[in-house]
Parts: C-alpha cells; structure tokens; sequence
C-alpha cells in the first residue's frame, strides 16, 4: 500500500486529527456508566438488564478490533479512518434515538464496530505519519486520547446526566465526529490499496468467539456464579477457541493477526507491563467513585469532580513524557512510573470511611503521575521495535489487551470484593452482641434503639466496603511492584536508526531498531 510519508514539520496537524477521533471513541466507553441507571428509568428496563447496555457495547468491541488490520488492507487506512469516525457519529445518533431497552443494546452493538476501528486505525497511521525520531513526542500527544478520555467520562456523563439529558452523551458524538471527519479529508494523507489479501475467515471467527466468550465470562461472572456451568462452558471453549487461532494464524498466508510480534520480547514485554498498568488504572477508576458515593455520600457529579486534579495531571504528564522518551529511551521513565504508581496503590490502600477528600485527590494525582509518566512509554517502545508491517497487528493486539485486562481487573476485583464483603460482614456482625459482653458503643447504641442500632449498623457496613476496595488497591499495588522488574529490561537511552532485516514466511523485510546509543 503506498502511503504518504510524514516529515518533522507536517505530522503535528494529522496527528491532532487522530487524537479527535481516538478520544471520542475512549471516551464513551465510560462516559455510558454514569447514565445507566438515568437510563434505565427513561427506557423502563429492569435493573438486571440495563447493564447489557455496557456489556453488549464491550462485547462487541472484542470481535471487532481484529478486522481493523485487514480492513485497512482492503479499502485502504485512511478511508477506513473516515468511515468509521461517519459510523460512530451515525450510530451515536441512532442511540441517542432508542425508545426501548432492545433497541438501544441493538444500537450501542452497531456503535461498537466503528468505535473498535478508531484506536486501531488511529495508531497504525500515525506510526505512518510521524518521523521515527518523533514517535516519542507524537506518542505522549496521543496518549491524551488514550489515558485521559476514561477520567473525563465520568465527570463530562455526570454533568449532563444530572443537569441537562441523558441522551446528550450520544448526541454530542454527531457534530464531533463530523468535524472531525471533515479534518479527517483536509489533513490526513490519503493512501490507495495496492493488495488484496484474503481473508481469514476461520481466523476471524475463532478469535471473535473466544474474546467473546471471555468477555461475556468477566461481564457476567459474579451474576451467573463463577462456578455455575454456563461460566466454566465459556471459559473452557473460549480458551480452545483461541488456542485454535494460534495455531490456524502460524499455517495461513494471510493471518488476521501477525503473531511474530510476540517473537519480539520488547513487544512481549510492553504487552506485560501495558496490562498491569491498566488493571491499576482501572481499578482506581472504578473503585475511587464508588468510594466516594457509597462509602462518603457524594453525589455523581461531585465525585466525578473529584477526580478532574488526576486527570489534569495526566495531561500535562502524557507530553512530557513523550519528550522523556525521545531523550532518554523507555526503561527509566517507566521504571520512575511504575515505581510511583505502586507508592500510590499503597496510600490507596490506606482509605477509612473518614479519608478526607484532599488525601484521595492527592493519592489519585500521585498515581496518575506515574501512570503518565509510564504508559505511552510502554505502548511506544513496543511497537517501535517491530516492522512497519507488523504496526497494524500489534496495535489490534495492544487494543485487545487494553480492553481484556481492564475488564478482568473490574470482573475480577469486584468477584472478590462482594465475596470478602460477605465475610467481614459476618464477622463484624458478630461484634454487635447486645448481652452483657456488648461493647461500650453497641451498648450506647441499645439504649438509643432501633435508630441507634441502625446507625452503628451502617457504620459497620460503610467499614467493610472500604476494606473490600482496599484490598483490591493491595493487589494492584503489588502488581505494579512486580511491574518495577519488568521496566528495568526495557531499553535505555534514545534508539538509533532503524535497519533492514530480511524475514518472515514471505521473505518481507523487517525492520527493527537497533540496540540504543546507551545500555546502562
């Protein structure tokens, strides 16, 4: 495919375009949360349906994502940028339209598939567009699409939730993304297919269904059981079903996906350290405003608010770090982020029902910090260790990866939350004897009666909650921690020119960075 190449004075514009439409497509993935149960009164559905308008929208993310690569083979990576940033905008409308629980799950389904293709497609052109001496700083530029669009979701949805309509949050997407598709055929380059690779039809239905299946598994787990026979049947045949994929993707000529990125272990290695940082991210997002809601009392908005500090912190950060790496290479901006988002964790970890507010912003910046410090680092120095050809594949796979383990960490986290919630519970229940043992305060609480009894009781809950979500800051605090030895492989100092290496099944060139100016 030929392709217009990006010089040092023109990618700037482009790649703002990108980050319109990477943003956009971030950015509902959690700006839909706040509105569900606004949602759910609108649309007269029950409390346990109304989730599958996050779950079906994720869902279909998963099965999408991997067309992307082949898809802007076959029609070229512009023309699919444009037409997905068309779709979105379409099907945005269309939800904001749906007058019934069935017809907005359908609609969010069809909002999914462009909104899968715009990160994918974003990134494979801008490796297409920015000099390599500049991926770093282009990289720390679009990472503000990335990182910082699932902190302003809540805030932006909370606003219009509670002060104008729920619909809003669909129908802001309309004029976005026609002003950005309007960008789209001003700026970016246009590129022409010269090949038209087959497509891998067992391929594409054997990773569909088996990230399917484990998406469905982390979505419904707590609610079917994590031991019920419909959750062990999709594990098991979502796990043969991508074992099947691996092997199908190493005989065809024309995988979907290129598993030789994983034959790169800087590659392999920014996968690792991409999942622990988002399993870290998401869960202080999903866990902080529940804190601040449940726990505190605030209302939506304010907890959303809340967290807008952490956010601007990640906007400042995401810039310069991309200049960080373009002077110092990867290793110890990530090994510093990585190191200051596990201290974070752990102060996180540290909340009682009386944490002031001050604290949990403070924690939530330091956090943040270091996750802004770190992330597009990771991303970065991954992909620019493969071949040109193998951007599109290995940025379908970074997709992929963002979306599973940040779903797993919720599923998982939450599992284990309503579990040890049960038990502390019923342990500190047991403290409440009212006999002649009571303690001092349940004893002052008898005489005031029921009020006084309901009171401690609630007291006691708003205790157990904390404890559940700190120790889900405990895991990713430790995680992070062992993310620290990680970061220390990665390469150190800026990275040379990139050379020609003859590989591959087909004998395509490969071209790979050299080992950096600095092995410190």
């Amino acid at each position: 495919m030929s392709t217009t190449k990006g010089t040092a004075q023109g990618w700037a514009l482009p790649l703002s375009v990108l980050i319109i439409g990477t943003f956009m497509s971030v950015l509902d993935t959690t700006i839909v949360n706040v509105a569900i149960p606004k949602m759910q009164t609108g649309l007269g559905a029950p409390p346990d349906d109304i989730e599958w308008v996050a779950t079906g929208y994720t869902l279909a993310l998963g099965v999408v994502v991997p067309l992307t690569g082949w898809l802007g083979d076959r029609i070229g990576k512009t023309n699919l940028y444009i037409w997905a940033m068309v779709g979105f905008a379409a099907t945005s409308v269309l939800c904001g339209l749906a007058w019934d629980l069935p017809s907005m799950i359908a609609f969010r389904i069809l909002q999914a598939i462009p909104g899968g293709l715009l990160p994918v497609v974003s990134m494979t052109l801008l490796y297409q567009i920015v000099p390599p001496a500049r991926i770093g700083s282009a990289m720390g530029m679009y990472g503000l699409g990335v990182v910082v669009a699932p902190s302003v979701g809540p805030v932006l949805g909370g606003y219009l939730v509670q002060y104008v309509d729920w619909r809003l949050i669909f129908y802001i997407n309309a004029p976005v993304g026609l002003l950005g598709t309007a960008a789209a055929l001003a700026v970016l380059p246009r590129s022409r297919p010269t090949q038209w690779p087959r497509f891998d039809l067992w391929g594409f239905v054997t990773i569909a269904y088996g990230l399917f299946a484990l998406l469905l598994v982390t979505s419904e787990g707590q609610s079917w059981g994590w031991d019920g026979y419909r959750i062990r049947m999709l594990l098991i045949s979502g796990v043969l079903s991508l074992a099947t994929f691996v092997v199908i993707e190493l005989e065809v000529d024309n995988p979907l996906i290129d598993l030789r990125v994983f034959r790169r272990w800087p590659y392999l290695n920014s996968i690792l350290l991409m999942s622990i940082m988002m399993v870290g991210s998401f869960t202080a997002m999903y866990f902080i405003p529940q804190f601040l809601q449940n726990v505190q009392g605030l209302q939506a908005l304010d907890a959303g608010l809340t967290m807008v500090p952490s956010a601007l912190v990640l906007l400042v950060m995401m810039p310069v770090a991309g200049r960080l790496y373009d002077r110092f290479g990867p290793r110890w901006p990530v090994v510093i982020g990585v190191s200051v988002a596990a201290y974070a964790s752990f102060l996180l970890a540290g909340l009682t029902p009386g944490t002031p507010r001050f604290d949990v912003i403070m924690w939530t910046c330091i956090r943040n910090f270091g996750t802004g410090l770190a992330m597009m680092s990771v991303i970065t120095s991954g992909l620019a260790s493969l071949a040109p050809a193998l951007t599109a594949s290995a940025s379908g796979m970074n997709n992929i990866m963002q979306r599973v383990s940040s779903s797993v960490a919720v599923a998982v986290f939450s599992s284990l939350g309503v579990a040890a919630s049960a038990q502390l519970m019923s342990d500190r229940s047991a403290l409440l004897d009212t006999g002649a043992q009571a303690l001092p305060e349940v004893a002052a609480a008898t005489e005031r009666g029921p009020e006084g009894l309901m009171g401690l009781y609630q007291m006691l809950h708003r205790g157990v909650q904390t404890e559940t979500y700190n120790n889900g800051f405990y895991i990713a605090a430790l995680m992070s921690t062992a993310g620290i030895l990680l970061a220390l492989t990665l390469r150190s100092g800026p990275a040379r020119r990139t050379t020609a290496q003859p590989t591959g099944p087909a004998g395509a060139p490969e071209t790979r960075a050299e080992p950096a100016a600095v092995e410190a």
